[in-house]
This record gives C-alpha cells, structure tokens and sequence, in this order.
C-alpha cells in the first residue's frame, strides 16, 4: 500500500486463487473499556511494535489508525496473513481468496482520544479510509458485504458454501473456525469528507522540508503549533512566538512522527510530506 509505513514481517506464503478476492475487518480491541469508563486509545506506534515482535503470528496485512488516517503493512496483499484463526485441516480462512487483505483498525470501543470518547469505529474521523479502500479495491476486492455490513458485536458466522464462492469484505465476526465478534461497524464505502465550496486547499499543502530552519516565522507555523497541541504532541517550554520555528516545534514534530508510528532517523522533527498531511494543518 503506497501510504504505509513498511513494516514486513516475512514468513510470506501464497493465497488460495481457486476462491474469490475478499478482504476481513478487524478492530484491535486491545483494551476493555466501557460507557461509565472509557479508555485513552493505545498508541499506534505500540501495535506496530506488537505486530513486528511478539503479535507477529496474529498480524494482517494492515494496521490503521482511523484518527490520524497512518497505516502500517506487515505483508504484502498477495501473502496470507495471520489474523483470523485458521483450524488445522478445515478452511483455510487467512488464504481463502485470490487475495485476502486483513485490516486492523486501532480501536475499542468507549476508546478516548483528545478528550472525546467514541462508541463504534464510525464514529470516527475515519481519516485515510478513502486511501484504504481504493488500494483494498484495486486488488479486485468488491464492494459488497455477502453476510451484511457489520452493525453490532455479534457474531454471524457465514455458512462454508458461501465462503467458499462469494468474495467481497466480511467482518471478523463472519469468518468460518472464529468466535470473534469484532468489528462491530465500519465506514461506509466511497464515503468521503465533504469536499469545500472553495476552490483553495482545505489544508496547508506541504512548503518542503527546507522550509523548517531555525528562526523561520510564518503564519503555517502557527497554524501547525495548533495542530500538534491538539494532537497532544505539545512538547513546547514556552508560550510565546508560535509562529517562529524552533527547538519546541522539533520536539513536538518528532512527538507527532512516532504518533504515526516512525522510528530513529524518520522521527527526527523535521516535517516530510506523509507526516504533514495527516497532521491537516488549516490553509493559512
């Protein structure tokens, strides 16, 4: 996937092409929490190291993280993954399809994130799944749910003649040998965020990497000191000059590049492209 962080975990092994392409959604569901008490959301950067160590043998093909739209890939589309239960000798449900992609949305429900608790993946911002979809689409995969797209945890496990002939997407909950009852709702397809009446950018484009020297002021600078703060990546000692940048803006930018999930060099504070565009600075 061109947006995703690489992060192969090797161990690649081939699909079965005889079934069709499908793809099966996941919800990480890695904390339980509730209405009366939610959870802050675990960093992406965590489940990225989850799936590369000790996760490897559950890992799909995909990490997401709905609320910053970064991704991380730890197989190939044309490999199996790992990320449903697949029983010795039954179905082989990580392989039954040309292609079968396993997403990982970073969520459980009642998750709080920057002070707002959200109940179902929906109600997310969602942000990269027009990117997810159209590369999940690009491998052929249709734009139908054959058990029906999931609304609730509940478990509706999908009878074994219909897996084996009708592809499509399938929550986790519909998969064949599992007992999961995740992902409980997903983003509707083709749905994107509402495009502006204007014709300017909704967002700062990217001013280039050399833009960002020391004593550098701009209003853009203002703008991403606001973004970072929301973001709860406010690493900044001082409460002046916000549009001047300098040591607090590198330290914040690094904070918000191992947010999405980068390491060592690529986490240096320095804003590159991919970093900046999911930060969605307003156009100044």
């Amino acid at each position: 996937m061109p947006q995703a962080l690489r992060a192969d975990v090797g161990d690649h092994a081939p699909c079965d092409p005889e079934f069709p392409a499908r793809a099966i959604a996941h919800i990480t569901a890695d904390r339980e929490a509730t209405a009366e008490a939610p959870l802050d959301l675990v960093p992406f950067a965590n489940l990225k190291g989850f799936f590369t160590g000790s996760g490897k043998g559950q890992a799909p093909q995909i990490l997401w993280d709905p609320f910053t739209g970064a991704f991380a890939q730890f197989f190939p589309a044309t490999s199996r993954s790992k990320a449903v239960f697949d029983a010795p000798g039954g179905t082989r449900t990580n392989r039954a399809g040309r292609v079968v992609i396993q997403i990982e949305a970073l969520f459980f429900p009642h998750c709080r994130v920057n002070g707002k608790v959200f109940a179902r993946l929906a109600d997310t911002p969602c942000k990269g799944w027009g990117d997810l979809h159209a590369w999940v689409s690009s491998w052929d995969v249709p734009d139908v749910w054959p058990m029906g797209r999931p609304t609730s945890l509940s478990r509706n496990t999908c009878p074994a003649d219909k897996w084996r002939t009708q592809g499509g997407w399938y929550a986790h909950a519909h998969v064949p040998e599992n007992n999961h009852v995740d992902p409980g709702s997903w983003p509707a397809f083709g749905s994107q965020p509402p495009t502006p009446s204007h014709t300017e950018p909704q967002f700062e484009p990217f001013p280039g990497a050399s833009f960002f020297q020391a004593g550098r002021q701009s209003p853009i600078i203002d703008g991403m000191h606001g973004r970072l703060v929301a973001e709860d990546c406010d690493r900044y000692a001082s409460s002046t000059r916000f549009d001047v940048w300098g040591a607090g803006d590198v330290r914040s930018y690094t904070a918000w590049q191992q947010k999405l999930g980068f390491e060592g060099r690529a986490a240096d504070g320095v804003p590159g492209r991919f970093s900046w565009d999911r930060l969605e600075v307003p156009n100044v």
